[in-house]
């Protein structure tokens, strides 16, 4: 079994830019991950494991191999595992993955769907805690208009807990998945002060998308102009806006209460 002690090592050098530039994401078509937990759930989600790298002393070859028998092995050595990780608690093992596609044309939607869109989401905390409400409430998809950043940016694929995996994402511009809403008759709410009902007089039992902005900017006007309806979360405080992931979860909990959880 390969084994690599050495920084310096070419590949080692290949795996630091995977984690710190999109560029080479894009170019190699992988990203680096971290973790059993999110390994088990990435593997569980469909992707597919290039690489292993195990730290001894923390992970048994043994451990490693359980997770995936067809990905490649490499020991590592302390040095080695502390310039790849992101955190100390990571039980010693790391992934190089796959990435998967991210066309709107690769959902696979249910008869009665109910999506999350978020329009140019910036920071990746606000992403991770997206993806973590998408899955606690067992979304059919999650979409990202004009997207920022890469979503299999190292910060991202933490703060999500691996909720990145869990569900199907896709990313377009605003007018494509406009579009894609519109050609498969789902009705989209959005989320903005303006022309605005409150949200929880609208019926999302029918195919259902609830879009929702930054909360700089909000939703630009191409998605308020097309809404089936823009809707609002009354406020009591001195303030006119919530963080967009708490937003979003009042959004998508009461579509879940009106179709019985």
């Amino acid at each position: 079994m390969k084994q690599i002690t050495s920084i310096q090592n070419p590949y080692i050098k290949s795996l630091v830019q995977l984690q710190e530039k999109a560029k080479a994401r894009k170019q190699s078509g992988t990203f680096l991950m971290e973790g059993k937990r999110e390994i088990s759930i990435a593997i569980k989600g469909g992707y597919e494991m290039e690489t292993l790298l195990f730290l001894p002393e923390i992970c048994s070859e043994t451990d490693a191999r359980a997770l995936s028998k067809n990905a490649e092995l490499i020991e590592i050595n302390k040095e080695v595992y502390q310039k790849l990780a992101y955190r100390d608690t990571t039980e010693g093992i790391l992934a190089v993955a796959k990435t998967k596609s991210m066309q709107l044309s690769d959902l696979k939607l249910s008869e009665n769907p109910l999506i999350l869109v978020a329009e140019a989401p910036e920071k990746p905390g606000n992403i991770g805690a997206l993806l973590r409400t998408a899955d606690a409430a067992n979304l059919d998809a999650v979409i990202i208009a004009n997207p920022k950043s890469d979503l299999y940016n190292p910060n991202i694929v933490r703060s999500s807990v691996g909720c990145l995996f869990t569900k199907q994402i896709a990313t377009g511009t605003t007018s494509e998945i406009i579009a894609f809403l519109k050609e498969r008759k789902i009705n989209f709410y959005c989320a903005t002060l303006q022309n605005s009902t409150s949200y929880h007089t609208q019926d999302y039992t029918t195919p259902t998308a609830l879009v929702v902005g930054t909360e700089a900017t909000g939703l630009t006007e191409e998605w308020r102009k097309e809404a089936t309806q823009n809707i609002i979360i009354p406020m009591q405080g001195e303030i006119d806006s919530m963080n967009v992931s708490v937003a979003a979860a009042i959004l998508i909990f009461e579509a879940k209460r009106q179709r019985g959880f």
